[in-house]
């Protein structure tokens, strides 16, 4: 379902810009750009920049949006969550080195705090689209699953979930293995409904 002109979409987590200035070539939307640092959303600008886009972006946490938001809800939101990166271990193998197990822990705390902070944010019929670049459950259907769990007012949409990256030794021609990844389509019911 496309958006309509106009809609506010919030993009949180948007470093390095890519997918801000997707939502922007897709339509005419009123797109704001969140990342909790500056430097990465510098990238955000100079993505935006290089592509004659324009969006409103600002350098805050996404969990704490009392510092940020003006109040005006959004039509959807676009939750791209800091993860594990498990998902992309093939084209960056130091990920592995980089993550120890007690992350895992730490980072779906993060996951649900974020979830948590922005879903009264969106408009009633609104969307999250949540997403991690994580081939872990722990970081991607057992987030939502809790989420649906204690929000009341959440529906999950029909999503494929967790898509694994191709193993190379079960198809060794194919060039393009991919990465592995989440997403779950999230709809604000409308009360009483």
């Amino acid at each position: 379902q496309a958006l309509p002109p106009g809609a506010r979409v919030l993009d949180a987590c948007a470093a390095p810009g890519g997918k801000t200035a997707h939502l922007l070539e897709l339509g005419d939307l009123d797109v704001t750009a969140l990342d909790a640092d500056p430097t990465r959303l510098a990238r955000v600008n100079d993505t935006l920049t290089r592509l004659g886009l324009r969006a409103r972006t600002l350098a805050a946490d996404a969990s704490r949006p009392d510092g940020w938001w003006d109040g005006t809800p959004f039509d959807a939101i676009l939750l791209d969550a800091p993860c594990s990166a498990s998902g992309i271990v093939r084209r960056h193998p130091d990920v592995r080195w980089l993550r120890r197990e007690s992350d895992i822990a730490a980072l779906a705390r993060l996951q649900d705090a974020i979830l948590d902070a922005l879903w009264p944010l969106l408009k009633p019929g609104g969307h999250l689209l949540y997403c991690t670049c994580s081939v872990f459950r722990m970081e991607g259907q057992d987030r939502v699953d809790a989420f649906l769990q204690r929000t009341p007012d959440a529906a999950a949409r029909p999503a494929p979930g967790h898509l694994l990256p191709v193993v190379e030794y079960l198809d060794p021609g194919r060039a393009d293995r991919g990465d592995g990844f989440f997403y779950a389509l999230l709809t604000r019911t409308t009360p009483g409904a």
